[in-house]
């Protein structure tokens, strides 16, 4: 019988991250976040290389520095018309814009009035990866929610502290999302305990009715 094979393996495509920012700071940081998912990271510091990215199709999300498309330019208005395409629609890119701090509030409230999504510096750590992955799941770019690396990250992060390393101003407190180790390893724990409960109970769904007395 002729055609494509059933078991034939389709490989998932990569999730491509397309970053939009000038602050080498912020570049840095963001990119070391971003990498430790695996996915592809491109940094471009000039609107005019977003537009002509985004023509390629090979990106599901795009972090755009809002001070360097404004608010009424090409870039801006091109973010926003793929923003608010409904996921039902096909939607195959997700946007999310980042202000930085000691901008106009005006960047801010052009956001909120046409409920396009954003971070504002400094944010969180948790908060900025709850966004992404909330905006990648929803076009299906990822099967779950990343939750495991905000953990990691913290604990990281905990450790420069300890050594006197300074945080970029691109975050807010380190005291608000870094993690002792101890708390890490009750974390992992809990997460290997749900899965195997995850798995135990579909084991049983499964397998425990053929095996019924």
């Amino acid at each position: 019988m002729q055609g494509v094979t059933p078991e034939t393996p389709v490989q998932a495509k990569q999730v491509g991250i397309l970053v939009l920012d000038d602050d080498a700071h912020s570049q840095g940081a963001l990119r070391q976040i971003l990498d430790s998912e695996g996915w592809r990271v491109r940094i471009i510091p000039d609107p005019r290389l977003m537009l002509s990215e985004l023509s390629t199709g090979e990106w599901s999300l795009v972090i755009a520095n809002v001070t360097l498309t404004g608010l009424n330019g090409p870039a801006f208005l091109t973010l926003q018309e793929l923003s608010l395409v409904p996921a039902e629609q096909g939607a195959r890119v997700r946007v999310l814009f980042l202000i930085p701090e000691m901008v106009g509030s005006e960047f801010t409230q052009t956001l909120e009035r046409n409920r396009l999504p954003y971070v504002a510096r400094p944010f969180h750590l948790h908060d900025f990866l709850e966004k992404i992955s909330d905006l990648l799941m929803e076009i299906k770019a990822i099967d779950a929610p990343i939750r495991q690396v905000r953990w990691e990250f913290g604990g990281q992060r905990k450790k420069k502290a300890k050594a006197g390393g300074r945080s970029t101003s691109m975050f807010a407190s380190r005291d608000s999302y870094s993690y002792t180790e101890e708390e890490i390893t009750a974390y992992e724990k809990e997460e290997k305990e749900e899965q195997q409960k995850k798995k135990r109970k579909h084991n049983i769904f499964n397998l425990g009715n053929p095996h019924q007395e």
